[in-house]
């Protein structure tokens, strides 16, 4: 295990820098540092979906399991060179999604964010990743990075939405469907 911190701030990064964990630093506002730090708060949304009420075990422990992923896509992005993320976490998240997905009618109408509140927190973690997802794209336009971090994000992201289903029906709730007859059409 690595150093443990024992004095939370340092004065390192007041003049706008920050040090990734091979010892180089970057500016604060680096697209490495964006990436990580979006992963980092998809982290957080997750921790939202699973601090509301109603969450199954199933999902809270699959919940859970991306929670250390992420923690693990993050230091992947943090240290240039290191490899966390794995194929076999990519093909976890399929067949995770495979699973829920296979109890759900099939989608006629968009779902708008909704469905109580474990799903609504559900669905800005799914919004999050989106975000973090991009920013792993631009970052691998300037910088060498694997593959694996953008694909995970983007199964993840798949897997988020079909969670957020779940949690909606498991709720009471129910989705909130988008109505696009709603306007009226011009005369």
């Amino acid at each position: 295990m690595g150093n443990r911190l024992s004095k939370i701030y340092t004065r390192t990064g007041d003049d706008g820098s920050t040090g990734l964990g091979d010892g180089s630093r970057v500016g604060k506002d680096s697209l490495r540092v964006g990436a990580y730090g979006t992963v980092d708060e998809l982290n957080s949304t997750i921790g939202m979906v699973l601090a509301a009420e109603g969450v199954s075990a199933e999902v809270r422990e699959t919940l859970t399991q991306v929670q250390h992923d992420l923690f693990d896509l993050g230091g992947e992005l943090c240290i240039p060179g290191m490899a966390m993320v794995q194929d076999a976490d990519i093909e976890r998240l399929e067949q995770t999604l495979d699973r829920f997905n296979e109890g759900l009618p099939a989608l006629k109408e968009f779902i708008l964010p909704g469905g109580g509140m474990a799903a609504a927190c559900g669905h800005l973690a799914r919004t999050v990743c989106r975000r973090a997802e991009r920013e792993v794209i631009a970052l691998g336009r300037e910088e060498t990075i694997r593959p694996q971090p953008q694909r995970y994000l983007n199964r993840l992201s798949d897997l988020l939405f079909v969670l957020c289903r779940v949690l909606a029906r498991d709720s009471g709730h129910g989705e909130v469907l988008w109505q696009h007859e709603r306007r009226r059409k011009p005369a």
